[in-house]
């Protein structure tokens, strides 16, 4: 700067490179501005000829277009005063359905307790004797029964006592293999299944009876029993299950079992398997 200030050649020298980088500069902007105004005419002509064929397209097609738009806003105003006007009944979910309170029971898993063993001397007397041979020996056990036959079978005895006011009794649950081979020795007039052939073995099958004035009664000689037995036919079939006074032969009013395809074992190999009518 020194040099500059007080050197006259070198002021001059320092002169020289500055007007020509001057002169540069306004020769680069120039330039740049001519291009830009270029680039700008190029721009401007073809939005021109996008502009003018939009036009001519508008010209051309233009009701079409107008109608389509029309078309288009007022599809969803005419859906929306349909659904004002009319409600479809299919979608109406406040409507009421009937409905089967015994299996929605069950479906809405509602578990029940099984009731106190009653007194041993109540299955002693003659009538139960003679509906269940060897009666000390069967067992009353729910627990041994099959979870969902169980919890059938006690909303079948809770929907008898609701219902009608009868109280009813579990006679026989589960039977061992060795008890049903005992009863089918005794004839098919007391079981026409021998051993794996009853429900009773798997826990699938129950025989009951009612209590009626302090004991147990099981012959349908009894009005009270008999109207007992058909109300109980018409409960178990609405909760899926089968009642032994539906059965052609050997018809077992007290009987109900929970019937599954391939459960009983066939009587000889090749067979067909073992009538659920067996008892």
């Amino acid at each position: 700067m020194l040099a500059i200030a007080f050197l006259a050649p070198v002021r001059a020298w320092a002169w020289s490179r500055a007007h020509r980088f001057m002169q540069g500069g306004k020769a680069a902007a120039s330039t740049a501005l001519s291009s830009s105004q270029a680039g700008l005419q190029q721009v401007a002509h073809a939005a021109n000829g996008h502009a003018t064929q939009a036009s001519r397209v508008a010209r051309r097609y233009g009701k079409w277009m107008l109608m389509a738009m029309s078309l288009l806003a007022g599809m969803p105003l005419l859906a929306l005063a349909l659904h004002q006007w009319q409600q479809l009944d299919g979608f109406d979910h406040t409507r009421s359905h009937e409905v089967n309170e015994q299996v929605a029971a069950l479906l809405h898993g509602e578990q029940l307790v099984a009731p106190p063993p009653l007194p041993p001397e109540l299955f002693t007397t003659r009538e139960v004797e003679q509906a269940i041979p060897f009666v000390h020996q069967a067992s009353r056990q729910w627990e041994l029964l099959d979870e969902d036959f169980r919890q059938r079978m006690l909303l079948a005895f809770k929907l008898m006592r609701e219902q009608h006011g009868i109280e009813m009794v579990l006679l026989e649950g589960y039977r061992s293999p060795e008890r049903q081979a005992q009863l089918a020795a005794m004839g098919p007039q007391v079981t026409q299944a021998g051993a794996f052939e009853s429900y009773h073995q798997y826990g699938l099958a129950a025989d009951c009876a009612f209590m009626i004035n302090g004991r147990i009664v099981v012959s349908e000689a009894n009005p009270q029993a008999a109207r007992a037995y058909d109300l109980l036919g018409g409960i178990a079939k609405s909760l899926g299950l089968t009642w032994g006074g539906d059965w052609r032969s050997l018809k077992d009013l007290g009987h109900v079992e929970l019937s599954r395809p391939g459960v009983l074992r066939t009587r000889t190999a090749g067979a067909a398997p073992a009538s659920s009518q067996a008892h």
